[in-house]
């Protein structure tokens, strides 16, 4: 805040300061830099203190103890009963109904074959059954993801001219998805995606949520030749100049079963006990289109259909992946893009559902269990998979209890590929299409848009980038913007840290924002700053430049009042977290440019590092000296006034 001096300044009052007690501020605790170090490494990597539990445990608890934090399901494994498993079996079930036509529709999002969806609803749940921490999460592929994958590839690959190595890119890119996810966890560097904030993430969303429904025009029109540039532009202009190719029936069997997608949601949205309705809804539209097709031979009336789909289990894709070559920057920048979207997603999830029902979920072990599901993946002939919302939404409301109904979603998906693939020979692209809409629409949320419009303005500026990015450029571009003016908001922060003028609060020792508090009032002969913020290289010039520009509004405002002007300048550094030698060269620095006018500078309350490093550098104590290091604002403006009253006598 830097207010107008001569508008917002409040009046002097003439105020009697009562003498205090004055209370040594005292240096911190001696600790070596190896402590120090260890300290820092321990907050910024293990903050959530992982060893603890092994602390004072004989070394067969330790060991135990060791295997169930790599290996969850051996925590919950062996207290798991008949009671829990129906409800994991009923839940397990109903989002095996949700995954199968979901599984379908987002590979073919992908420009992958359709197969490869249903191969990658199978093995991944197995694999996070046995890795992951929540007990709500719906693994399988999700839209957001399929659409990057296959936007990026297609960049530089055909799916249509050269349909092997664009699967083998796809199955390449999750491997090093997950080989980067599985990093973080080990690394424990998860830290790095919190750089999506929320506000990021809400603008994302909705805008690759557009993009998704506008590249289902395709289907939903019938239109045969469309475009692969995913921006809102082109695909508009692609919709409406093949006109002669929107098939009547195409539209309008999509329409009735988007429609009805759409209900189905709505009432279970409006009833959340009829959640079955929206998560059978989309199974029921592929089963009744797929028979009207062949009821009615609809594949020769201008309705497409998926054709045959291969029978059996996933084939080992290892000797697919590729690790040389042309194209290995575009299978790593592919991986590390749709690894950090996925990964993000996944967690929020996770945590999302883990805070309503009261239970924790460790962030690196979700980073590894999510990880290494893609790695294995990627050698099982499946691409990149996270937890995706709708699913975990409707495994939630089923009273999912444990990860089991993951492994009972995936055991009905392997009795679908081995038993059921003829099945879908006639089902309609236009009914995927529509699926694919409806699962989409949720990603748009206008009423959390509407809060960080409320709270947060810039943020909001960020969301807006994102969702605007995402849709007129590219969706990895618009990300990468979000991104950077995300970045630029906390270089802001950094770079220009809030100093606030403090006054007194009336008849109290209290001293608060002077243009917070109203009823606050100045100390005559004093200015009082408060710095919120660590002291750096990148903010000490502004920092100087701004406390002088404090005392030099101060004065003006004390020569037009003809009152007295300012003998002390104390510095609150009570949220001061840390310092630099920058830092320290500051207050040296601002100490000679004060005393040249006749004022005296004052610190308070520097806490722990920032304490210890101004002693270190402070030999001669011109700085750190007795009276001019007080704990509180309080005390100092007590003793100094009494100070000042003294020399006033004096003088007389």
């Amino acid at each position: 805040m830097e207010p107008n001096a001569s508008n917002n300044m409040q009046p002097d009052n003439c105020l009697e300061i009562t003498p205090m007690e004055v209370h040594k501020v005292v240096p911190p605790p001696h600790r070596s830099t190896i402590q120090k170090l260890k300290s820092r490494l321990k907050e910024t990597f293990f903050p959530d203190d992982p060893l603890l539990q092994f602390k004072r445990q004989p070394l067969g608890k330790k060991w135990i103890l060791a295997a169930q934090y790599v290996f969850p399901i051996l925590q919950w494994g062996p207290n798991y009963s008949f009671k829990l498993f129906k409800s994991d079996i009923v839940s397990g079930l109903t989002i095996a109904s949700l995954a199968i036509p979901q599984g379908i529709s987002y590979a073919k999002l992908a420009s992958l074959p359709p197969i490869v969806g249903l191969y990658s609803s199978f093995v991944p749940p197995l694999v996070y059954a046995v890795l992951g921490s929540s007990r709500d999460l719906a693994v399988g592929p999700v839209s957001i993801a399929s659409l990057i994958l296959g936007s990026m590839l297609r960049q530089e690959v055909s799916p249509i001219n050269d349909p092997l190595l664009f699967l083998q890119l796809a199955f390449s890119s999750t491997f090093f998805a997950g080989l980067f996810q599985a990093s973080l966890g080990l690394l424990r560097l998860g830290f790095i995606i919190d750089f999506l904030s929320k506000a990021i993430l809400i603008g994302f969303m909705a805008g690759a949520a557009v993009i998704v429904s506008l590249q289902q025009l395709k289907s939903l029109l019938g239109i045969t030749h469309f475009t692969k540039k995913m921006g809102l532009v082109p695909v508009l202009s692609s919709a409406f100049h093949n006109i002669n190719e929107w098939s009547w029936q195409t539209i309008l069997m999509g329409f009735c079963f988007l429609v009805f997608l759409l209900l189905a949601r709505h009432v279970s949205m409006r009833k959340p006990k009829l959640f079955w309705v929206s998560a059978g809804a989309p199974l029921v539209s592929v089963i009744l289109s797929t028979i009207l097709v062949f009821a009615f031979k609809a594949q020769h009336h201008g309705i497409s259909v998926i054709g045959k789909l291969q029978e059996g289990l996933n084939p080992p894709s290892w000797n697919m992946l590729h690790f040389h070559g042309s194209n290995l920057g575009l299978v790593i920048k592919t991986g590390l893009v749709t690894g950090i979207i996925s990964l993000t997603e996944g967690i929020a999830v996770g945590r999302t559902f883990a805070a309503l029902k009261n239970y924790q979920v460790d962030g690196n072990k979700e980073m590894m269990a999510i990880g290494f599901m893609n790695v294995i993946g990627s050698a099982t002939s499946c691409y990149v998979t996270t937890g995706a919302f709708s699913r975990s939404a409707v495994n939630h409301n089923a009273g999912a209890k444990t990860a089991v109904s993951n492994v009972v979603m995936s055991v009905t998906v392997m009795v679908t590929l081995l038993f059921l693939m003829p099945l879908f020979q006639y089902t309609p692209n236009v009914v995927l299409g529509a699926i694919i809409v409806t699962a989409v629409i949720g990603l748009i949320d206008f009423p959390a848009a509407c809060q960080i419009w409320k709270i947060d303005k810039f943020d909001f500026v960020v969301m807006l980038c994102a969702f605007f990015g995402v849709i007129f450029i590219s969706v990895q571009d618009g990300l990468a913007i979000a991104v950077a003016i995300s970045i630029f908001k906390i270089l802001l922060l950094v770079t220009r840290p809030k100093t606030l003028i403090l006054g007194n609060i009336p008849g109290t020792d209290i001293f608060r924002n002077l243009h917070h508090y109203k009823d606050a009032t100045r100390i005559p002969g004093f200015l009082i700053l408060s710095i919120e913020a660590p002291i750096n290289f990148a903010n000490t010039t502004y920092l100087k430049e701004r406390i002088l520009r404090w005392i030099n509004e101060y004065e003006t405002e004390e020569d037009i009042k003809k009152q007295s002007s300012i003998h002390f300048l104390i510095l609150d550094l009570s949220a001061v977290s840390a310092i630099d030698t920058s830092g320290v060269s500051l207050f040296k620095d601002l100490k000679k440019a004060v005393e040249n006018k006749g004022v005296q500078l004052v610190l308070v309350n520097p806490v722990g590092e920032v304490l210890e490093k101004l002693l270190r550098a402070d030999d001669a104590r011109d700085i750190m000296g007795p009276d001019t290091l007080y704990l509180t604002v309080g005390e100092a403006v007590a003793a100094l006034s009494s100070t000042m009253k003294g020399q006033s006598s004096s003088n007389v």
